[in-house]
């Protein structure tokens, strides 16, 4: 490296150690100088490939290297391997001169071997047997059960229940009681209030979908 590019260096160098020195054993931080690129590398916090000072230059970077200087650019977030088969998660920044001129690189590499052991173990486990995903509130009262249930079903009307017609309230009295809500003593009163209702309505919106569902079952028994 000439003197003039020596404080770029000397920055990567000191940027290589406390990466490793903030992320441990498992990064591997080098740092590579294109004057030479038979032996480029100049410096290496960590070793996690198993190379030494003076090794070349990677082929992705030459690669990236064969490009015009103007559409170089820094490569972020890329899977490689080992030769011992260990899996990164690896990172190479172009350092570049004064004038712009890609000089040499900064190179990260993490081990993420473990990760993805630990990954496919993980995956196992969280493994459901259905692809539907089943959705369960837990609430510190009886009252929250209530108004949860409630406020859930209105959502989905998306207007306020002062400008919904009666069908559409009563089709909100059939979810919930689909849901199970009026199983719960003081909803019947809790889903008048809601609606802007007696809560005899809301028993005569019960009566009539249940009417409803006794005929519809019924003919679905004929059949």
């Amino acid at each position: 490296m000439s003197d003039h590019n020596k404080p770029i260096f000397d920055l990567a160098i000191r940027t290589a150690d406390m990466l490793v020195k903030m992320y441990g054993t498992r990064c591997e931080v080098a740092v590579h100088d294109f004057k030479d690129l038979k032996k480029s590398l100049i410096y290496l916090a960590g070793n996690v490939t198993g190379r030494k000072i003076g090794s070349p230059i990677t082929d992705l970077v030459l690669k990236e290297l064969a490009k015009p200087e103007e559409v170089i650019k820094d490569i972020p977030n890329y899977k490689t391997q080992t030769t011992k088969g260990q899996i990164m998660k690896s990172s190479t920044v172009f350092l570049r001169d004064h004038e712009e001129k890609p000089i040499g690189a900064l190179c990260i590499n993490y081990d993420i071997s473990l990760f993805v052991q630990f990954g496919g173990e993980i995956e196992e486990f969280i493994h459901f047997d259905t692809n539907e995903t089943t959705t369960e509130s837990f609430f510190s009262t009886v009252q929250d059960v209530i108004h949860g249930m409630v406020d859930e079903v209105l959502l989905g009307f998306k207007k306020a229940p002062s400008s919904m017609t009666i069908d559409e309230k009563v089709d909100c009295v059939r979810i919930l009681d689909k849901k199970g809500t009026f199983l719960i003593k003081g909803a019947t009163e809790y889903v008048a209030h809601a609606l802007g209702v007696s809560k005899f309505t809301v028993y005569n919106y019960l009566q009539k979908i249940r009417m409803i569902n006794d005929y519809q079952l019924g003919e679905a028994e004929k059949a």
